[in-house]
């Protein structure tokens, strides 16, 4: 089994540069499936029909309307949200899943479920100004032009929401955001570090890109179906309007008892597919690039030729 220690050297802000370049690199490739998962989550909101019934009826609806380029709505800020809260909560996973582990022994799975809960609160609270950002630019299309904030950037719409609702709007929505990215980590983190564990101690699997994948998609869909209640209550907060004083939801239970209530049980969990083929590849792709640097810089720059994963 891989060692669960880098080898000495390995300094500590590196760590934290490659869990946010990783996470970079994956928005890259899945962006789009971000937007039409925040597009399927409002979809229907407060009752009123379901502007779109599948992820490839959104899919097109945006090409039609926003042009090819409008799939890529709220890149900027996508990127800015895994500069800031994947770099803290994939740097700050590894520096205390290393502090965790004794002898060479990883952690066990509830220690590592702790350790995933903590890196995502922190990296949520710091990275809820680009989440808000998101949010708001990805749903902008589907608004009447009258009604859309038409944010050209990420840095443009965190100027304007400071300016025109108050700088601690940027953290409107930060405790469904916090108890979103808890799930998230506890469940993608811990679940990831267990299958890679599970699938190796089989004796079909070595530490490579191929295991990597498996534990990934493992990871995805448990992390998927554990968090989508928390990430839409997020999501229709983050993106409501205040009209004349009063908001339009008072908090997270107050989305879920009106989603349940005037749309079904099961849209909690609206938006699975392509959430989870978002959350999925992002999983995947995150962890074998940063699996990937975490190896390169071991090999060429510790001149360490194991170059075995810390994860």
């Amino acid at each position: 089994m891989a060692s669960s220690k880098e080898p000495a050297g390995m300094p500590k802000y590196v760590k934290f540069i490659f869990g946010g370049s990783a996470g970079m690199g994956a928005t890259l490739f899945v962006q789009p499936l971000d937007l039409v998962k925040n597009r399927m989550q409002l979809s229907g909101e407060g009752g009123k029909a379901r502007e779109h019934k599948t992820s490839l009826h959104a899919i097109r609806a945006i090409i039609r309307n926003e042009g090819l380029s409008g799939i890529y709505t709220g890149l900027s800020a996508g990127l800015l949200r895994q500069a800031t809260y994947t770099t803290t909560r994939l740097g700050v996973y590894t520096v205390l899943f290393e502090s965790f582990s004794k002898d060479g022994k990883p952690p066990g799975f509830f220690m590592k479920a702790a350790i995933g809960m903590s890196a995502g609160a922190v990296g949520s609270f710091i990275g809820t100004p680009a989440e808000i950002s998101l949010i708001r630019m990805t749903a902008d299309g589907r608004l009447p032009p009258a009604e859309r904030r038409g944010y050209t950037n990420v840095f443009n719409a965190l100027y304007r929401i400071t300016t025109e609702e108050g700088v601690l709007t940027l953290w409107r929505g930060c405790l469904p955001t916090v108890a979103r990215a808890m799930v998230v980590n506890a469940a993608q983190l811990a679940s990831y570090s267990q299958a890679k564990q599970l699938v190796l101690s089989t004796g079909y699997f070595r530490d490579n890109i191929l295991l990597h994948f498996i534990a990934s998609m493992i990871s995805g869909l448990i992390t998927t179906a554990a968090s989508m209640p928390v990430d839409i209550a997020k999501t229709r907060i983050q993106n409501m309007k205040v009209i004349d004083g009063k908001p339009e939801y008072s908090g997270a239970l107050d989305v879920l008892g009106k989603v349940v209530r005037n749309e079904g049980f099961f849209s909690l969990w609206k938006g699975f597919t392509p959430y989870y083929a978002r959350l999925g590849p992002h999983t995947v792709l995150t962890f074998i690039f940063l699996e990937q640097m975490n190896s390169a810089y071991k090999r060429y720059v510790l001149k360490d030729e194991s170059a075995s994963s810390s994860l």
